[in-house]
């Protein structure tokens, strides 16, 4: 059976997150995640999540300054990345979070910057197995972050495979690696044993996954029968309103 995660990220955003949670769990969604919760009592958050009995998949890094898109990989920036990665893993802690997304920044090119994101790597891999937690690296299309660090599934797995940690894995966007190469079954495939979440969303849109250049009512229960078996997050921007959008899932409840 596949399960789905609502990203509260893009959906019901017009909602306050403890209500969002609520809204994700009445339209049967089996899990959410988020980007960047905290301005939000973590508290009020928790109470959401043990009322829906939704788990938390989820959360990001800050993205620094606009069009940093993260601290991780910055030169010179890693006492404000650490920061934030000790804030993220504190509230991610408090809600039950299992992943905490470092997001690298906007580096590359950069002299040392793949040493820097390597070395916050590892400071985040420590927080993660103290707190019980993973650590997810994503690999962003250059179409739409031109200058993060990461682009490709081939290129996060490189970093996770120098780092050996088996707190840090891939999370594999469909959406991105599509964008990226396609041919996601195979290059899945070729990853699984260093993905860690899976998420989707049409492309090149980025909009409801019903329509677009991939057909996710074959690929998702592709990726599940390859081995895969966490829930897909909808990682998607509704087109006119989260609610109008949601019949794609009725292909995914038989």
């Amino acid at each position: 059976m596949i399960e789905l995660s609502a990203n509260l990220g893009f959906l019901w955003t017009e909602l306050a997150l403890p209500d969002a949670i609520r809204r994700a769990a009445a339209a049967g969604f089996a899990a959410v995640e988020c980007h960047w919760p905290y301005e939000v009592d973590a508290g009020a958050v928790a109470q959401a999540l043990a009322e829906t009995g939704l788990p938390m998949l989820s959360l990001n890094t800050r993205r620094g300054q606009p069009g940093e898109n993260g601290l991780a990989a910055l030169p010179g920036r890693e006492g404000e990345a650490r920061e934030a990665i000790a804030e993220s893993f504190r509230y991610g802690a408090r809600i039950g979070a299992g992943w905490v997304h470092v997001m690298a920044g906007a580096a590359r090119g950069q002299d040392g910057a793949e040493a820097c994101f390597l070395a916050n790597l590892g400071y985040a891999a420590d927080l993660a197995r103290e707190h019980g937690m993973g650590v997810l690296v994503e690999p962003l299309n250059r179409r739409d972050a031109p200058d993060y660090l990461i682009g490709t599934v081939e290129e996060a797995a490189a970093y996770v495979r120098r780092l050996d940690r088996p707190e840090v894995r891939i999370l594999f966007d469909c959406y991105h690696q599509q964008i990226m190469g396609g041919d996601l079954l195979r290059r899945f495939e070729a990853h699984r044993a260093l993905v860690g979440h899976v998420q989707f969303a049409a492309a090149p849109s980025r909009a409801e996954p019903d329509a677009g250049e991939v057909d996710f009512r074959w690929l998702l229960p592709a990726i599940q029968a390859a081995g895969y078996t966490g829930p897909f997050g909808a990682e998607y921007k509704p087109a006119n309103g989260t609610d109008a959008g949601l019949g794609w899932m009725k292909a995914f409840r038989s």
